[in-house]
């Protein structure tokens, strides 16, 4: 039997409109439902993608619920979040955000850099003590809590945040994490540091999963799987202009690499998609604007379209939509 692992990375509303081309086209040219993948990892918009999925929405109304389009006969989720209002966001500028003050790292911090520095990262304790966003991703996510079931998703979600107090990745819904409900766990992952609040959970703060890794697609190594397909809005090439975006891009780019590497050493195949220049510049800047919604779609549709006709890529999803 085939086990199969979706990985989709952070992004912003715009990530989540690059999500829904990707997965718009591998449901419908070659019939990949992820909603039946072995486990899903989300971060950030991921993380809400990912949900999404695991409460039974099928990448069509995905996309057609991004551009405010008519959703299928099953579309009884999308119409009930499409119905609760939505605060409107500001711009986002990653560079305002890290002219902020920070908070001095407390002591459990500095603690896990001394005593673990193999899995000490400086960026992400240091986005972990900007000080506090302005914006509620909490009411970012009403429509999610009142989808919200008793029990987590039978099927696997993990979705990766980032604890305030040592710059420490939490993966909610992995054996030994803390129990959380589920909208919670999702605003945690998405609370980009110094734009949104941090969210608390069992008195503690948690940022944006994303902080770590746009994609955390590593700790999927060991699990088992035979295919882990990768979507990752923040990675792609971006050349070598001298600006913060590209910077942030080729960082993400190495970070999934090396993820990947892991993957692979371990016997698990991957397929990565990725933004590439026109999509890229299709996405712009800001990850919060709602504003190019359905041009990033079609644009992501059209180009994972021409991706997926290359040998290679048809020959895993083969195996991602076979038997089992």
């Amino acid at each position: 039997m085939t086990r199969v692992g979706l990985v989709l990375g952070g992004g912003g509303v715009v990530g989540q409109a690059y999500h829904s081309g990707v997965l718009a086209v591998l449901e419908h040219d070659l019939g990949f439902d992820a909603r039946r993948v072995e486990a899903v990892v989300g971060t950030s918009a991921g993380s809400i993608t990912g949900t999404l999925l695991r409460l039974g929405v099928s990448a069509e109304d995905l996309a057609a619920w991004t551009v405010k389009a008519p959703l299928s006969g099953d579309g009884a989720v999308m119409r009930s979040i499409a119905t609760t209002p939505v605060p409107e966001l500001a711009p986002f500028d990653p560079l305002s955000l890290l002219r902020r003050p920070m908070r001095l790292p407390g002591r459990r911090m500095v603690q896990r850099a001394l005593t673990r520095p193999w899995q000490f990262r400086p960026l992400a304790a240091g986005m972990a003590l900007l000080a506090p966003g302005r914006h509620d991703i909490v009411a970012q996510l009403a429509a999610l809590r009142e989808l919200e079931q008793t029990d987590w998703p039978a099927a696997g979600l993990w979705i990766c945040a980032v604890r305030q107090r040592d710059g420490r990745r939490v993966v909610f819904g992995r054996p030994g994490t803390p129990e959380v409900p589920l909208h919670l766990a999702v605003a945690a992952s998405c609370a980009v540091p110094g734009y949104f609040a941090p969210v608390e959970i069992d008195g503690r703060g948690y940022v944006d999963g994303g902080v770590h890794s746009p994609t955390n697609a590593a700790i999927l190594r060991g699990s088992g799987l035979d295919l882990v397909i990768v979507i990752s809005p923040m990675s792609g090439s971006a050349g070598w202009r001298p600006d913060f975006y590209t910077a942030a891009r080729r960082h993400a780019t190495r970070l999934l690499a090396r993820e990947v590497r892991a993957l692979e050493a371990a016997g698990t195949r991957t397929l990565v998609f990725a933004p590439g220049a026109t999509e890229q510049q299709v996405m712009g800047n800001d990850m919060m604007s709602r504003a190019r919604l359905p041009e990033i779609i079609q644009e992501s549709f059209l180009e994972t379209g021409r991706r997926v006709a290359d040998p290679r890529v048809s020959e895993l999803m083969r195996l991602a939509t076979g038997p089992g």
